[in-house]
């Protein structure tokens, strides 16, 4: 059909209008068709086809000079500078790998001192959470030749000498020593036996919560190793069946120490390589405590021990004398709740290379803040000072004596790299990008690679100098964020709201892309709230982020909040939660939903809930104890009761259930089965040795005599993480399904 009539001359002013009218309506009609050709997100986008995955730059190493560093990419070790984009150079193909004729795989590597070889580990093998076995190889540049370090089983955490001329591992819970010119293997402890003694390795409880599994390490002049020695005989097991389509399941057993139950006895000792001996070093007649770190100060003969009691609220920091095993304590922190070793990280105590001073994080004013002290514990100055936290201890410019750091300064859902002087002067926010900040320095701390990501930016990573200004990007993510662009998305919003009780949470919404402010809408309230692991942070959340715009998508709104006891926001705000774990958690999520009930637009007869580990245990907790609130929820691999978790994590916040039993029973959602009105799925894999699958069949037994009805999932085989093969898609799927039909 003609926009104009037959034998009708219309004027030039009617034409200019008419023109006007049908460029509108063309860019009206291209408008609505560029809406219409947006897309919805599937799961198997999220979980299959890997359609929103992000890239990175893997492999990171500097290189001696600090000018260079060094990545994995398709099969090779390339070497970059810093400062300029160039070619790389190729450090080592993959294809030049052949271990009788086939082609080895680089899972990872290290250099040696000189940088002439380099340590190769392939055929990776998970086992919890950090450790790892392997086979390792070492690869010299200059003979272009490849030498496996052992011919038996498969190794753990192979390290160079830092002269290079030995490679030490742990194999069958004892360490060896491979001599690299020779070929000579020695084995220097002798009475490693499983679920018994572990030398140069931790155990379970060591590994999972003060977050380190290499436990053996080089003294400066290549002449020693300290190591420490687990003592396991007197931890109970833990087993459960392993099914793997097997006619008769086998059993797998493990030592795992539970609330209140006997540790491991822990010792340090150093090895001399040239004597052979073997020396005790003394932490102290009491056996029942921890040895969270170890460390070499720049004294070849000294060894720092961190030694903590039972109740993780007092800390020492010894100095050994490695040839005697005399000890002596140069610093001593209390605490009327606990101490985070592992706040950040990083090292919790860096020694300057003069041998005079060390520096560490504390929350000794109320703030996680860096001290300055010197090798006779007397306080030098305090570096970082402030109504904030010190994330992290970046590094070291011990030419200039600048300190670099992360701190959540700005606010708690932030991070950014600063740099400060020793004395606590000239400090600088050197990240430019408001968002969360990482970093990871250069050797000489000249440069550094920023890692940054908003909660709706993908990571971006690029190098800057050690003033912050950027040298160039090596990953924008710019393909990622195209295909964003092609989706329904809605905006992540992050807000404070204050609670009843006065308390300001931090939070984030998703909206629907839709949203009308006239209509009422459920709410997917998803969380952690547990110690040590904010959700609320203005951070790329990767899968996740996808999952929850797919909820919104389909007219939910999607939220979260930090409770009370989470981190970045001081001592007391994260101690408050101390002998209660549980508690004041769930009264923040009950005042979320009251705080939702007062929006127009929120329907507060639909609010549902969803949790992992400590989330699961929340998200019960709000079905229970929260029931007249909430109308569904749904808990990943939750602790039920504190009473089957660790004892190290479950301790340092609740102390022994023989001196708090009420702290561990009035905050089980076991005891509030009875309470239970709306929908509940509880999901849990069988072979998970973190939370074990004993805590479900707990809350089973508990909702099945009182007569509850709930929905169950389990996952054969399957560890904490829950995944492998289809298993994500299925379990998203799973839970998506759950909450279409009853929230």
């Amino acid at each position: 059909m003609s926009l104009y009539f037959h034998n009708f001359a219309p004027s030039k002013k009617l034409k200019l209008i008419m023109k006007k009218l049908l460029f509108i309506g063309f860019a009206f009609i291209l408008a609505n068709t560029t809406i219409a050709q947006k897309k919805d997100i599937t799961l198997e986008d999220i979980w299959k086809t890997g359609t929103f995955r992000a890239n990175g730059v893997f492999g990171l190493e500097s290189m001696n000079d600090g000018s260079h560093y060094t990545t994995i990419e398709d099969g090779a070790i390339l070497r970059f500078a810093y400062a300029k984009e160039s070619k790389p150079d190729t450090i080592l193909k993959q294809s030049k790998l052949l271990v009788n004729g086939k082609e080895i795989t680089i899972d990872d590597y290290q250099f040696s001192s000189d940088e002439n070889q380099l340590l190769i580990s392939t055929e990776t093998e998970k086992i919890y959470r950090h450790s790892t076995r392997e086979n390792y190889y070492v690869y010299d540049r200059k003979a272009k030749s490849l030498t496996k370090v052992s011919d038996g089983e498969k190794q753990m955490y192979a390290t160079f000498s830092p002269d290079g001329t030995k490679v030490g591992f742990v194999c069958g819970n004892n360490i060896f020593i491979k001599d690299i010119s020779s070929g000579k293997e020695t084995q220097i402890t002798f009475d490693g036996k499983q679920n018994n003694i572990i030398n140069g390795a931790t155990d379970w409880v060591h590994e999972e919560e003060f977050a380190f599994s290499v436990a053996y390490f080089w003294n400066a002049d290549s002449k020693k190793i300290a190591y420490y020695k687990f003592d396991e005989s007197k931890v109970k097991e833990f087993s459960f069946n392993e099914f793997n389509r097997n006619l008769y399941p086998t059993e797998y057993k493990f030592k795992y120490p539970k609330a209140g139950e006997d540790n491991s006895v822990v010792t340090i000792h150093v090895y001399d390589l040239a004597s052979t001996s073997d020396k005790l070093m003394d932490i102290g007649k009491v056996t029942d405590q921890y040895i969270p770190r170890i460390k070499w100060t720049p004294d070849a003969n000294t060894l720092s021990i961190v030694r903590m009691n039972r109740h993780q609220n007092k800390l020492d920091l010894m100095m050994a004398n490695a040839i005697t095993g005399s000890t002596s304590i140069v610093y001593t922190e209390t605490s009327d709740t606990y101490i985070d070793i592992h706040e950040g990280e990083g090292d919790y105590v860096y020694f300057t290379a003069d041998n005079k001073n060390f520096i560490i994080l504390s929350e000794l004013d109320g703030y996680n803040h860096l001290y300055l002290y010197n090798n006779n514990g007397k306080l030098v100055t305090r570096i970082t000072k402030g109504n904030w936290d010190v994330v992290n201890l970046c590094g070291i410019d011990e030419k200039t004596q600048t300190v670099f750091y992360i701190a959540s300064e700005t606010t708690a859902t932030e991070k950014d790299i600063y740099s400060i002087n020793f004395d606590g002067n000239d400090k600088k926010k050197i990240s430019a990008t408001k968002g969360t900040n990482d970093a990871q320095f250069s050797n000489g701390m000249k440069y550094y690679i920023n890692i940054f990501s908003d909660a709706n930016t993908p990571n971006v990573i690029s190098i800057c100098n050690s003033k912050g200004k950027q040298i160039r990007v090596l990953e924008d993510n710019n393909s990622l964020k195209n295909i964003m662009g092609n989706y329904n998305l809605s905006k992540k919003e992050l807000f404070i709201f204050k609670t009843n009780e006065g308390v300001e949470l931090n939070a984030w919404m998703i909206k629907p892309k839709n949203f009308d402010a006239a209509k009422k809408y459920p709410v997917f309230l998803t969380f952690y709230g547990g110690p040590g692991n904010n959700m609320v942070n203005n951070s790329f959340d990767g899968r996740d982020y996808f999952w929850h715009q797919l909820l919104a998508e389909k007219g939910y709104i999607v939220m979260c909040v930090d409770n009370r006891g989470t981190m970045y926001r001081g001592k007391a705000f994260k101690n408050v939660t101390f002998k209660q774990l549980g508690k004041l958690e769930v009264e923040d999520q009950i005042e979320t939903a009251k705080y939702l009930g007062t929006l127009p637009y929120i329907d507060n007869k639909r609010i549902g809930t969803f949790g992992w580990s400590f989330g699961g245990y929340l998200s019960s907790l709000c079905i229970t104890k929260g029931a007249d609130y909430f109308k569904m929820a749904i808990a990943v691999a939750p602790v039920t009761n504190w009473r089957y978790y660790d004892n190290i994590y479950t301790e340092r916040f609740m102390s022994l259930p023989q001196e708090n039993a009420s702290g561990y029973d009035d905050n089980s959602p076991i005891n509030y089965v009875n309470k239970l009105k709306g929908k509940y799925l509880l999901i849990h894999g069988s072979a998970d040795d973190n939370v074990h699958f004993q805590n479900t069949m707990e809350m089973v037994n508990a909702l099945v005599n009182d007569n509850k009805q709930f929905d169950l999932f389990i996952y054969p085989d399957k560890n904490h993480s829950i995944y492998g093969g289809n298993t994500r898609l299925h379990l998203y799927t799973k839970m998506t399904n759950f909450i279409l039909n009853n929230l």
